[in-house]
């Protein structure tokens, strides 16, 4: 989809839609709607609002014929709501739906977007929302369909009558742009097969990264560097196991982070097998690593003044004769040892390497995504994911940015009795200690990798990353989630 600012007379321009913004309760159209209005012959204060009684509740649509008044095919009239309830992430929502709805019924190959109903301020952002929406409401992991179910749009327009505002809008299409655009191929990696999609490949893909230079620790690598627990998971897969570090490095940084993103490709659960259902969807069991993956890609459009690491422990979780086994006894990195209580408890043995390689470069702050624990989606379902760490003031910054970027998360608590949990009596640790309090036990094990210097948050993805059904701008599949978040939080951090 191509997406570019307009700025001139919307009532002269030929597409097959316009759509316009109502707030609920308007006393008055302005703008674009007003100036369509007269030109209709106020079909929309008449015949909409007056005639059919168009509340313009948030998300309600009502298509028009212009018949052939103006040279647009179609009107589009979108409800806003309340304006004081208009955030910006329900705008990114809204414009996802009114896209998927054009695509769905109208079949539109040109599209328009009025700004003008919306104040001036923060007009950038608002025109970021529009596009970040734009292209979510247009994904679609259809590529192996061979009847696709919907057309898609070719030219899509953010209109603006001021002159004066365009540059700053197209600052925020761009930045719209490059966030979605991430987001999506996160969502591309976690649908794609899991044979498609291999630690071989997510190696492949980082490599070709541009921006970034890029490490591969292949298996005598790792067996070398002492990374026996994440060595130890990959054994029963015929595929190798790839230690991906990727590395963005300013001149004069402000501040260093490290991301670290859960990276099992597949998870079979290992010796603890899963069941046939629970499997079905862990391609997705590497949406941590795939975030992390397209930060990193993504970096080179802003570049911020913050030295980043994107780190990823790749391998499959499968089950042969040299599978690791319950009661083995593992070393990482760190030197502390981890009985093996539940071989389907995999993914955090793989990050505690990850973390002990990840403190030893010298950052300030080490963030993981993990799609880690099942008691993280039991505790908050898909709307949420769960965050802790050792420093409240990461882990608040982190929230906050994600509240604005439309994404969720909670503070789970860290208390110390929680580690009584996976105390062991043959090695430091267990790797899991049953379902109680499972989310924050987890995390109690990871920070057992993590130095005291370093400044640490965990964000636990397990219920967000991939819906079984619509939810807000997403349809069902893997969801990009924690892209918008990290990217964002990176960027301020580089002010």
């Amino acid at each position: 989809m191509n997406i570019e600012v307009f700025n001139g007379n919307l009532c002269s321009q030929a597409c097959d839609a316009i759509v316009l913004g109502l707030f609920k309760n308007a006393n008055i159209l302005y703008g674009n709607l007003a100036s369509i209005d007269k030109a209709t012959d106020n079909i929309i204060s008449k015949y909409v609002i007056e005639k059919d009684k168009f509340e313009a509740n948030y998300n309600e649509t009502y298509i028009l014929q212009t018949y052939d008044k103006i040279p647009a095919s179609k009107i589009v009239i979108v409800g806003l709501g309340e304006k004081d309830d208009l955030t910006l992430a329900k705008l990114r929502e809204l414009s996802a739906k009114t896209i998927k709805k054009i695509n769905k019924e109208l079949k539109s190959k040109t599209v328009y977007f009025d700004l003008s109903t919306f104040d001036s301020t923060h007009i950038d952002q608002k025109a970021q929302m529009i596009t970040e929406g734009a292209i979510i409401g247009e994904y679609a992991f259809d590529k192996y369909i061979s009847k696709k179910k919907f057309s898609k749009i070719e030219n899509f327009f953010i209109a603006e009558k001021d002159e004066d505002k365009v540059e700053t809008i197209k600052q925020g299409i761009e930045k719209g742009k490059v966030i979605a655009n991430a987001l999506n191929f996160t969502r591309d990696l976690a649908n794609e097969p899991a044979d498609l999609i291999t630690p071989e490949k997510l190696a492949e893909i980082a490599k070709k990264a541009e921006g970034v230079k890029t490490k591969i620790y292949e298996k005598d690598d790792i067996q070398d560097m002492g990374m026996e627990a994440f060595y130890a998971v990959s054994k029963g897969s015929a595929k190798y196991p790839k230690f991906i570090h990727m590395k963005y490095v300013p001149q004069k940084p402000k501040k260093k982070i490290a991301l670290i993103g859960k990276g099992i490709t597949f998870d079979a659960g290992g010796m603890d097998i899963k069941s046939a259902a629970n499997m079905l969807t862990m391609r997705d069991d590497m949406s941590g690593a795939a975030c992390v993956i397209s930060i990193m890609k993504a970096l080179k459009h802003f570049s911020p003044n913050v030295e980043v690491h994107g780190i990823v422990a790749a391998c499959e979780n499968m089950v042969n004769g040299n599978s690791y086994k319950p009661g083995d006894i593992l070393r990482a990195k760190n030197g502390k040892t981890i009985e093996v209580y539940n071989t389907d408890a995999e993914g955090r043995i793989t990050l505690a390497d990850a973390l002990c390689y990840a403190c030893e470069l010298g950052v300030d702050e080490v963030i993981d995504i993990a799609t880690l624990t099942g008691a993280c989606m039991v505790a908050f379902g898909t709307q949420c994911s769960g965050i802790l760490g050792n420093n409240d003031e990461l882990v608040d910054r982190l929230i906050k940015t994600g509240e604005e970027q439309g994404e969720h998360f909670w503070k789970l608590p860290m208390f110390e009795e929680y580690f009584d949990n996976i105390k062991s009596d043959v090695a430091d640790m267990k790797n899991t200690g049953g379902r109680s309090g499972g989310a924050s036990v987890a995390g109690l094990f990871l920070k057992e990798f993590v130095t005291d210097n370093v400044a640490w948050a965990h964000l636990d993805i397990a219920g967000t990353a991939f819906l079984d059904k619509p939810q807000h701008e997403f349809i069902k599949g893997a969801t990009g989630v924690g892209v918008r978040t990290l990217f964002n939080y990176i960027l301020e951090q580089g002010k």
